[in-house]
């Protein structure tokens, strides 16, 4: 045995009150983090059993807006075959095609001598001052 395998007093009487005061302080935090996981989970269960609550009213609201916005289109497709008897009842005769063929050629001529114009002042004038450069091309 002349390996130190015996404590002394003092050695084991620190040794005694480390452990003393440890138990003690690792059950109180044991108990204090349960508590507070507890109550964390509680709280997550309320705010997803308010939040299942509150996203069923927003489906029943939705639902109801719906069968309200099918209502007013059945309204709609039912009243169709009248409306549309009346437009047929008030619409006029179409355009004889000559004035049709009058209106397109009007266009045209109007467009054309937009296009001269508008392409006659983007041109640069000519300048009164003879070229700097002779023009001539000499071999």
């Amino acid at each position: 045995m002349g390996a130190k395998n015996s404590l002394t007093p003092r050695e084991r009487l620190s040794r005694g009150l480390q452990y003393t005061a440890v138990g003690p302080v690792d059950v109180t935090r044991g108990l204090v983090a349960l508590g507070a996981h507890s109550a964390q989970s509680g709280a997550s269960s309320l705010r997803r059993r308010y939040q299942e609550g509150r996203l069923a009213r927003d489906v029943q609201r939705a639902q109801e807006a719906l069968a309200r916005e099918l209502a007013a289109a059945q309204e709609v497709v039912t009243g169709l075959p009248e409306a549309l008897g009346k437009a047929r009842r008030s619409q006029r005769r179409k355009p004889r095609p000559w004035v049709l063929a009058g209106t397109a050629v009007a266009v045209l001529a109007v467009g054309g001598a937009a296009f001269s114009i508008i392409r006659r002042s983007t041109q640069p004038e000519p300048s009164p001052l003879p070229p700097s450069v002779d023009v001539d091309h000499r071999p």
